[in-house]
């Protein structure tokens, strides 16, 4: 089993490598395209139909976007969607609680990167965390990263950031990290609230340029997506991604 390496808060210096958030910042709002490729098109709620999903899928292929983020039930009429266009489907795993067994999390990391999907956000077990047993959330991640990464997927970890205290993000950036996480994930968008550019700031800050940073949570529109860019986000999770990129001038 890996194991966790114990972090001192005080001693976390955040030399980790440099990412240019200004930069990336700039060259992203550059065109609608630019932005696009780094929003994942988002339809999560529990109420979604085909028609819905497929319509996602359209504006998906139409736009560009980073990818479809879906539940799991529509993974398979997903990817059939979206076959042949080299946009990849994401789907959201062991959400919104993050309570799920890690024979659960694999089983399902398993079975949709069979089916094809190419993005996993996962929640972290926030109660493990939040009870001090950082070997369990550790385990956890660990165990569904090297189910996604051997599949081909990416794995994005959510700490679902407003339940959190600032030394938990912290633990819990650091966390995801050495477990193998490609991304740090502000938010589910189902609790108290979502992303900030504080709590961003802040994962970018651990991160550095060991892996990237998404937000996501109640970004409805192009100042928010800068907000969070400037902050050191490379990947934003929204459901109102077609408004954000007609703001910037696409038809």
């Amino acid at each position: 089993m890996v194991s966790f390496t114990p972090i001192n808060v005080a001693d976390l210096e955040f030399d980790n490598g440099t990412f240019d958030a200004s930069g990336f910042a700039s060259q992203t709002l550059s065109s609608w395209q630019t932005l696009a490729a780094v929003i994942d098109h988002t339809l999560l709620k529990p109420d979604a139909t085909l028609a819905q999903v497929e319509n996602l899928c359209d504006e998906t292929v139409r736009y560009r976007f980073a990818c479809a983020m879906i539940n799991p039930v529509w993974a398979s009429a997903a990817v059939n969607l979206l076959s042949g266009t080299g946009i990849p489907v994401g789907v959201v795993i062991g959400f919104p609680l993050g309570a799920s067994l890690v024979s659960t999390l694999r089983h399902e990391a398993a079975a949709l990167t069979r089916l094809g999907v190419r993005e996993l956000d996962m929640v972290l077990p926030i109660g493990q965390l939040k009870s001090g047993n950082h070997q369990a959330v550790l385990h956890t991640i660990h165990a569904t990263a090297s189910e996604a990464h051997h599949h081909g997927a990416l794995l994005k970890v959510i700490l679902e950031t407003c339940l959190l205290t600032v030394e938990e993000k912290l633990r819990a950036s650091e966390i995801a990290i050495q477990a193998g996480a490609d991304f740090l994930k502000t938010s589910t968008g189902f609790s108290t609230s979502g992303a900030t550019a504080a709590d961003v700031a802040l994962l970018r800050g651990v991160a550095g340029a060991r892996c990237g940073v998404k937000a996501s949570g109640g970004i409805r529109t192009l100042a928010d997506v800068q907000n969070m860019l400037e902050a050191g986000a490379n990947r934003v999770g929204a459901s109102a991604s077609v408004a954000i990129v007609r703001e910037l001038g696409a038809a």
